[in-house]
């Protein structure tokens, strides 16, 4: 993925708050309870993704894009039960590797993965551990220096994974949890494919005292017990997850595209069009001003042909927005045209997406300001 010369410094932006050459994200679909991270090698600006989520891609590839990372690998714990892995929408987009246990044998993997393999991205890289016994397929991944790992659904907050179908097994998932995971540092932070109670982040020293299924005093036979009697219903998106997940998340068709325009939203989940599609189309649409009458004849210019209504005015005014055409809507840097976008979309306005840096970027990208003073 091409970084633009605004996105190339963000991610060390992002990352100078801690300190670190590595910046790392928590994710979160709160339908299915999945955490999804993303991690990036700050001066190099490569970056994985693990355990993307289907119905949220576009908030994925927006961060990815906004801080200007080059991600080198999707990849998952495992094939899930409750929701479709965005994994191939992810490859589709960005040309990123898809990554997967080579032992669940799902189709479209570019990057079958085995115990001990590392994924790298720049200067940094996964481990790739086998945790089995949710599925036969699981595995773990942690981080170069031990300081965290991301165990899917092997080992939760105070839980584990369920063991009743998928090739499960008690046995298994006692042998990886205790092997695997907890010869660990006791340090090492553990992030779960899953919580459903707020719970985002957990320690080996913590699950080893305080998980109530194999932490403390538990033995093998404590915990098998406790697995092989917990009865619990099947995942209710299990009969589309399983199947989507077997294709590393490829839908059966492609998925239909914006009829009007490559509309991509934000990280903040604004819909956006570049200056140079607006430019390119500009006779197709409805240029909405939003900014005062005396800053659209001032310095700054306007677009020319562009309708003003004044954000204040913007609900009373609407009527004369015309129909049949798309709206673009902008102002001096796209905030005030941001708001003005959302409140189209709730007034039920379905084509209408803003100007992506507002008419300031629109003048940095070299297009005509009509009555504009140069400098």
């Amino acid at each position: 993925m091409p970084a633009t010369t605004a996105a190339a410094p963000l991610i060390s932006l992002a990352a100078a708050a801690g300190g670190s050459t590595l910046l790392f994200r928590q994710l979160f679909d709160a339908a299915t309870g999945t955490f999804t991270y993303l991690l990036a090698d700050v001066p190099s600006r490569q970056g994985v993704l693990i355990d993307p989520v289907f119905e949220q891609h576009s908030r994925d590839l927006s961060l990815i894009h906004e801080l200007g990372i080059e991600l080198v690998a999707s990849i998952d714990t495992h094939a899930h039960a409750d929701h479709v892995t965005g994994s191939w929408l992810m490859h589709e987009a960005s040309g990123c590797a898809i990554g997967l246990a080579a032992a669940a044998r799902a189709e479209n993997v570019t990057q079958p993965l085995h115990h001990g393999d590392r994924v790298s991205f720049g200067n940094r890289y996964v481990e790739v551990r086998s945790t089995p016994g949710h599925t036969d397929g699981c595995i773990s991944f942690v981080l170069d220096d031990h300081s965290m790992a991301f165990t899917g659904d092997a080992l939760l907050v105070r839980g584990c994974g369920r063991c009743d179908f998928q090739q499960g097994n008690a046995h298994t998932l006692w042998t990886s949890i205790t092997e695997q995971i907890f010869s660990l540092p006791d340090a090492c932070l553990l992030y779960p494919g899953h919580d459903y109670t707020g719970r985002t982040v957990s320690s080996v020293v913590e699950e080893k005292a305080f998980n109530a299924r194999l932490g403390g005093a538990a033995t093998e036979r404590d915990f098998v017990g406790h697995m092989q009697n917990m009865k619990l219903p099947h995942p209710h998106k299990i009969a589309e997850a399983l199947p989507g997940n077997m294709r590393s998340g490829k839908p059966r068709q492609a998925e239909a595209r914006s009829a009007w325009a490559p509309v991509q939203r934000s990280y903040a989940g604004l819909p956006e069009l570049a200056p140079a599609w607006v430019a390119a189309h500009r006779p197709e649409l409805t240029i909405l001003d939003v900014r005062s009458p005396e800053e659209l004849q001032g310095p700054d210019g306007h677009i020319s042909g562009s309708l003003n209504i004044p954000l204040p005015e913007l609900e009373q005014r609407r009527q004369e927005i015309p129909s049949g055409k798309p709206v673009v809507v902008v102002c001096h840097s796209g905030s005030r045209s941001a708001l003005a976008t959302q409140q189209l979309l709730k007034e039920g306005f379905s084509e209408v997406a803003n100007l992506r840096g507002g008419l300031s970027r629109w003048s940095d990208e070299g297009y005509p300001l009509a009555g504009a003073v140069a400098l």
